[in-house]
């Protein structure tokens, strides 16, 4: 089971070649992701642009483009639907966003005429290497669903327990993540917690074990865990953590990176194809380990009969 990032990448590398199409690929973090990564044999790409800021970028950064397909597309919103549609006609096999807006984006991937939406909820979820613990979580959902409903929530466990499945992870620990341990009718999140839980153990949520409600402590340290009496298989132990909101998730996933100097990635999925979507923001080091998590977790789709293009 792989256990950090040099474990993500040894796999990877084993891997062939993907193809990628970056969307609005003007970017210097985007093009030295996409390059490193090229360069480790993980990828190959088409970047979809503006082909003179593109090639401005590359010469002050001193990329070679020569191994590159360029599309030269100077609107950005068409630049994301013309990226979508190298997916959707075979000629690339997943999307990754670049230097736009995740609205404009997403618009494109999801559209009705030739978009990639499956008719599966989409979730991010982020994996995230923390070395206090010594390996790594999965964090889900930061980044798409604002405040899910209880259905929603077990498709976001689902989506998580594909890219688990992914690293090795046949039967992935979810902790439904609340701020007590006990149901509280006042406390919406924590009936939620113990539902889903109840439907796992009916088989309904299948291939991982869930447990909820836990507070993250009780979630992540088995010392906590027995101190509140809590014994469950994943109590202490859990890969996945499950926020109950938008809000508490993006906390957490950004509280793991920049106060536990947590390394990252993330992966859009519920779409045909794993999407590679991180923040504008996000370094150059993150966004190359969101290419890797997502060309591994789409060979572990087609390994499992699920559906990439």
């Amino acid at each position: 089971m792989i256990q950090s990032f040099s474990d993500l990448y040894t796999a990877v590398e084993r891997l062939p070649r993907a193809v990628l199409a970056v969307a609005v690929a003007q970017d210097k973090d985007v093009l030295r992701a996409v390059d490193n990564a090229h360069r480790r044999g993980i990828v190959n790409a088409i970047l979809v642009g503006d082909r003179t800021e593109i090639c401005r970028i590359a010469g002050e950064e001193q990329i070679d483009l020569s191994p590159y397909s360029i599309v030269h597309e100077a609107d950005r919103e068409e630049a994301c639907r013309r990226t979508v549609d190298l997916v959707a006609c075979g000629q690339a096999e997943m999307p990754m966003k670049g230097f736009v807006d995740t609205s404009v984006f997403l618009k494109a991937v999801l559209r009705r005429d030739g978009g990639l939406a499956c008719g599966h909820l989409i979730s991010h979820v982020g994996l995230l290497a923390v070395k206090s613990h010594g390996r790594m979580f999965l964090v889900t959902d930061s980044a798409m669903n604002i405040a899910p409903t209880l259905a929603e929530k077990a498709a976001i466990i689902r989506n998580a327990v594909t890219v688990a499945r992914a690293l090795g992870n046949d039967c992935p620990r979810v902790a439904v993540l609340c701020a007590v341990e006990r149901p509280d009718p006042k406390m919406p999140a924590t009936l939620d917690a113990a539902a889903l839980t109840e439907m796992n153990r009916r088989g309904e949520i299948g291939g991982c074990a869930v447990y909820g409600p836990l507070a993250m402590d009780n979630a992540v340290s088995s010392k906590a865990a027995r101190h509140k009496g809590i014994h469950h298989p994943v109590a202490g132990h859990a890969d996945i953590l499950l926020a109950p909101d938008i809000e508490a998730g993006n906390i957490l996933n950004k509280s793991m990176e920049y106060f536990a100097a947590a390394e990252k990635a993330g992966v859009i999925m519920g779409a045909k194809v794993p999407v590679v979507l991180t923040s504008r923001a996000s370094s150059d080091a993150a966004k190359m380990n969101s290419i890797a998590l997502s060309v591994l977790t789409a060979a572990g789709m087609r390994a499992d009969g699920n559906s990439v293009l």
